[in-house]
């Protein structure tokens, strides 16, 4: 006997975590992928080519699909307006986990999202809509960052930061085991999974509004695939078993952002009150008292703001811009020393096309933050903020230590 006819033929779907669904007449064929897996893209292509389905649904909000199907979207993206819009954090947090997912698909030969794009494709070529059901992530960032403490803030862009810089191998059976979590949660490294507020807004109330988008879409005796990280296989099949409110009003609920802290308005009036108190009070001490701190908080707000522009490789102007109004952004909420260096940058030095282009090539690596004028901007806004907030604690103590 020939040995090759011994050898089975490849089942792409042997292993994969599937889960079957039925709810209001609808039959749900959940597909639990790794974002970055050859198997992953094997399975989706599978399902649709061996079965019958009347709608494909993806892991994909509109943004991220829109990106998807647009490559060149960077390219149109207006870097004034991100500034002016204090959507910085936004873009750089996306930017930060579109290089970790990158850095992983790099070291296996398969592009981001690879299983979802094959899931659209194969889904369009049968004539199947394709169901965007994942919440924007903006609003999901903006919903963690909003939902924990200071020191879990610290947490979050930490765990950013370290998939930024971190450039270890990661070998494919490893890559594997992400079926078991979800690429945000795994941008964020160990965090989400030590933490219960964190994970709640990454990747329960995900579950909850994936669920919820299904039943929206879905008439009864469809036949739906759902194409999602298997992190929220389990957390999906259970919402839409489950899960008796109404699903638009849920939707609702989970893209409605908190709003703002009553409380970091009145800290920030009281921080403003006790500095221009302080100023008041040393005057009355005497002029040579007053002026004193005066300087010394135009010197350690203004140098150290400047500082951190150049850390960032800002242009002369703009740390010129970071030095002379440091001093006086944090008396004025509207006001802040990175947005308006970060400004004077953009325009200074225009990104060139070439640099959109480049951009998600050069988010993946330290050298290329600095290199490409996009990013370069942005470091302008964070480390000119950082440099005036050490600043603003430095002067601060030293009034409190003159006055007292």
């Amino acid at each position: 006997m020939n040995a090759a006819t011994d050898v089975a033929p490849h089942d792409p779907l042997a292993g994969q975590p599937i889960v079957e669904v039925e709810r209001d007449g609808v039959s749900y064929t959940l597909l639990g992928t790794a974002h970055v897996s050859r198997a992953s893209v094997e399975a989706a292509e599978a399902l649709i080519a061996t079965r019958t389905f009347d709608a494909v649904a993806v892991e994909l909000c509109e943004g991220r699909y829109n990106a998807m199907n647009n490559p060149a979207a960077l390219a149109q993206l207006d870097l004034f307006r991100v500034i002016r819009e204090n959507k910085i954090g936004l873009v750089t947090a996306n930017l930060a986990l579109s290089a970790y997912q990158r850095r992983l698909a790099e070291q296996l030969g398969v592009e981001p999202g690879a299983e979802m794009r094959a899931s659209m494709v194969a889904a369009e070529a049968r004539g199947l809509p394709v169901w965007r059901i994942d919440r924007d992530v903006g609003k999901t960032l903006h919903r963690t960052y909003a939902a924990v403490g200071f020191w879990r803030k610290l947490t979050l862009m930490s765990g950013l930061a370290a998939s930024l810089i971190v450039d270890d191998k990661v070998e494919e059976d490893e890559i594997e085991k992400l079926k078991e979590g979800d690429m945000l949660e795994s941008a964020f490294h160990e965090f989400a999974k030590r933490d219960d507020v964190i994970y709640n807004a990454l990747i329960d109330e995900r579950d909850r509004y994936m669920a919820a988008a299904l039943r929206q879409h879905a008439s009864p005796g469809q036949r739906v695939l759902a194409v999602v990280g298997a992190g929220h296989l389990q957390g999906l099949a259970k919402y839409l078993t489950q899960a008796q409110t109404d699903p638009a009003g849920t939707r609702s609920e989970l893209e409605t952002l908190p709003p703002p802290k009553h409380w970091g308005k009145w800290l920030g009036a009281l921080f403003i009150a006790i500095v221009l108190g302080g100023f008041a009070y040393g005057f009355a001490q005497g002029a040579d008292i007053g002026t004193d701190l005066v300087v010394t908080w135009i010197l350690a707000t203004g140098l150290l703001g400047a500082l951190g522009c150049t850390v960032a490789g800002g242009h002369p102007l703009s740390i010129l811009t970071a030095f002379a109004v440091s001093p006086l952004t944090p008396l004025h909420p509207a006001l802040g020393s990175g947005t308006l260096s970060a400004l004077v940058e953009a325009w200074v030095r225009r990104p060139t096309v070439a640099d959109f282009e480049r951009l998600r090539d050069d988010a993946t690596s330290l050298r290329g933050w600095w290199k490409n004028r996009v990013t370069r901007t942005l470091l302008n806004f964070f480390l000119t903020s950082v440099g005036t907030a050490i600043g603003v604690w430095l002067a601060g103590w030293g009034m409190l230590t003159r006055l007292f």
